[in-house]
């Protein structure tokens, strides 16, 4: 299994944020360019981005946020992008611009017919399903309500449908700085049999290590990059 870095742009109003633990109060700005961040990471060699419409996933009005991934994606790379995709055609519209691999997250839980049909439609190279878990079980709409659901429940539910590759995020590690909830990544990796994806709380370059080490098929930086404690050259390169 290759493993893959992918810098995140995390989208509000048009804007390149993060946030802590999900929390639109608690909010950092870093650029009001989103395609000249998308540049600078390519440039450092990056293969994939990870784009998020934060206020999608909130359900508020993301008209900024959509141009702003268009201009990302005028600059030919391969984006995964997430973020109040709820719908098949809010999903065929975001591949036919040019996304190589659509996010589903509180769809999966609350209608995952949407999914099966997503994967079947469009393929399952194309589909991702995030799982953000707080101890364990998901949360949904933007991490704000708690969906009962055990993160491995929903795992392997999705398997079942056709899924290959999910997204894990703690949620009570992102954007802190904290590390990697390895364990727990590897456990939903191990017993799911899916290709996983460490998102969530990376600070360092040893985050980046762990992950690779676990088997794990790649992982997601964010702060750690804006913040400089992770320099993605040297990541790309270990």
């Amino acid at each position: 299994m290759s493993f893959t870095i992918y810098p995140a742009i995390d989208l509000r109003g048009g804007k390149v944020v993060r946030l802590k633990e999900g929390d639109p109060a608690r909010l950092t700005a870093y650029s009001d360019d989103p395609a000249e961040t998308a540049r600078r990471w390519l440039d450092t060699g990056a293969a994939w981005l990870h784009v998020v419409n934060l206020d999608g996933a909130f359900g508020e009005s993301d008209q900024a946020n959509r141009a702003a991934l268009e201009s990302i994606l005028k600059l030919g790379t391969r984006v995964q992008f997430g973020g109040g995709m709820r719908s098949l055609d809010s999903i065929g519209a975001a591949l036919g611009l040019g996304v190589s691999r659509v996010i589903l997250g509180t769809v999966a839980i609350e209608q995952p017919d949407i999914v099966a049909e997503s994967l079947t439609r469009f393929g399952a190279q194309h589909i991702a399903v995030g799982i953000d878990a707080r101890d364990g079980w998901v949360r949904t709409r933007g991490w704000k309500d708690d969906s009962g659901v055990p993160a491995l429940g929903l795992a392997l539910h999705m398997r079942t449908l056709g899924l290959g590759t999910v997204i894990f995020t703690d949620v009570s590690r992102d954007g802190l700085g904290s590390g990697l909830n390895i364990p727990a990544t590897r456990e939903l990796s191990v017993h799911s049999g899916l290709d996983v994806i460490a998102s969530g709380g990376v600070h360092t370059i040893d985050d980046v290590i762990a992950a690779r080490e676990a088997g794990l098929a790649g992982c997601i930086i964010g702060r750690a990059l804006y913040d400089g404690t992770v320099d993605l050259r040297k990541a790309l390169q270990v």
